[in-house]
């Protein structure tokens, strides 16, 4: 974290940054750094480096700029080098060189071989910074002719080795070599200034996610929540005392993989009563951020949690869903409705899972109503013969703002089974009309009545009519109905429904 003229750039240290820096983290495994830099800039222009940014730079999203506009400079040129000083790369700067090798026989004895590097076999990690012809060219070189990647081609004594024969001794570093991955700029001013600069720039290798644990007793309807957030940094830096906001929500960013292709990314109660130890959110433009309550220090390759929400007491209700007819995806969703309408069997096999769904509102009522960003989410009752905790399913909550419902499916039901059958079916001589009429058993073996949602969608086609049911039902949409059943303890409900399809 060094600015340094060039000439010095690979020994010398020079002042540190001035400010601890700040991190705003996004769920899409990129993050945006800000952290300030001093310049002593000379009237003309000023070579300046910044030794101590990440190796997963974005080089064209760096910002260089005087937040308190004390001296009006410009960037002429800047240049990014993510190549620190390794042997991979020394033995790449020395192909065509006889280099000194120092080999070491079983008793610790050393002796010379002399060798000339004919191929290095170092390829570069350009990390996320690369453009696609980098990787591209990379990825060439790595492979050359298919069937030796990588690998170092040495001539000793007019043989060649496809392996180093001992380990390579080298010639002193340039002034040019860096130790770390590093920014050049050459600066116009006016006039001499020293600067307080601030420096920000995407960067990738840096993520974050929330995760949730949903307690709840042996009996009940409440749970209790804790929210987890984890920091992933294998951004090849390390920050120090950093300042971290987390961003959520759906942020566009264009991720590059071949030519001429790019993907589009689409990739709480907070805790109260600790004073400083609390998380904050805030709405910002269309998304959430929260704010670490203290500077934390992320270490390369580190993963960091925190905990950001803690709520008691919470109200949900668990019911069950079945949905008894076992569809294939695209004939399920209008997929050649010519062959729907005439596959006699199209719909007939049974579904005997019944899904176990938890939900909740979240609401400050409810002892949340923070926004909640997307997470993990895992299932935990408590046994209350021994205390224990016991999971019993995991699922992913999406990004839910605040006062909407929260529905999760957690596993199948054990004691609730359903069957669904077909009891007639009858296409008109025409050829345009067609009814069929189905039979739902559900079965419950609890000690308790429960309520099963009966989820059917209406697949022959979109002009129907129930002409005949044994329960009221529930438009969810153009294809799909609902019924709510109560299924008596240890007993069976049964529901039947007749529908009529017209392709007139």
């Amino acid at each position: 974290m060094n600015i340094v003229p060039w000439s010095l750039l690979a020994l010398v240290s020079a002042m540190a940054a001035v400010a601890e820096p700040a991190l705003t983290i996004y769920n899409g495994n990129f993050a945006v750094v800000r952290e300030r830099i001093p310049l002593d800039l000379k009237a003309g222009v000023t070579p300046a480096s910044y030794a101590g940014v990440t190796v997963h730079l974005e080089p064209d999203s760096v910002v260089l700029r005087d937040p308190a506009g004390k001296a009006a400079f410009r960037v002429l040129e800047q240049s990014y080098r993510a190549d620190p000083i390794s042997q991979g790369l020394l033995m790449s700067l020395n192909e065509g060189r006889v280099l000194d090798f120092v080999v070491r026989d079983p008793n610790g004895r050393e002796s010379i071989v002399r060798g000339k590097v004919v191929r290095s076999g170092y390829v570069p990690n350009f990390g996320g910074a690369a453009t696609y012809g980098q990787r591209f060219m990379a990825t060439q070189a790595a492979l050359g002719d298919g069937s030796a990647a990588g690998q170092p081609i040495i001539e000793v004594d007019g043989k060649l080795r496809f392996s180093l024969p001992g380990e390579p001794l080298f010639p002193v570093l340039s002034d040019d070599a860096i130790l770390k991955p590093t920014l050049r700029w050459q600066i116009a001013s006016d006039q001499a200034a020293h600067v307080d600069a601030e420096l920000s720039y995407v960067t990738g290798g840096m993520g974050w996610e929330a995760s949730y644990n949903l307690i709840a007793p042996e009996r009940g309807d409440t749970l209790d929540l804790v929210g987890w957030v984890t920091i992933d940094n294998q951004s090849g830096r390390q920050f120090d005392e950093a300042r971290i906001k987390l961003m959520a929500g759906d942020v566009n960013k264009i991720q590059p993989q071949q030519p001429g292709l790019v993907s589009w990314m689409p990739d709480a109660r907070m805790t109260k009563g600790l004073g400083d130890a609390a998380v904050t959110e805030k709405s910002f433009d269309e998304f959430h951020l929260y704010s670490l309550p203290r500077p934390a220090t992320l270490r390369n390759r580190e993963t960091k949690q925190v905990e950001f929400l803690r709520a008691t007491g919470v109200k949900t209700k668990t019911f069950y869903v079945y949905r008894g007819a076992l569809l294939d995806g695209p004939r399920a969703y209008g997929w050649n409705p010519e062959m729907i309408r005439n596959d006699r069997d199209y719909g007939t096999q049974s579904n005997p899972k019944v899904w176990v769904m938890r939900e909740f509102l979240n609401s400050e009522e409810n002892g949340l109503g923070q926004p909640l960003p997307k997470g993990r989410t895992r299932f935990y009752r408590r046994d209350d013969a021994d205390g224990r905790l016991e999971f019993i399913g995991e699922n992913t909550l999406d990004h839910t703002p605040k006062n909407e419902r929260v529905r999760l499916y957690s596993g199948d039901a054990f004691d609730v089974v359903g069957e669904r059958r077909r009891t007639d079916h009858r296409l008109s001589n025409s050829n345009d009309q067609l009814e069929e009429a189905f039979e739902i058993r559900l079965r419950n073996r609890k000690t308790e009545a429960v309520e099963v949602r009966v989820e059917e969608r209406l697949y022959r086609w979109v002009n129907w009519q129930v002409v005949d049911k044994s329960a009221d039902f529930s438009k969810l949409d153009a294809q799909n109905i609902e019924f709510r059943v109560t299924v008596p303890p240890d007993g069976e409900t049964v529901l039947t429904y007749r529908v009529r399809y017209s392709w007139k």
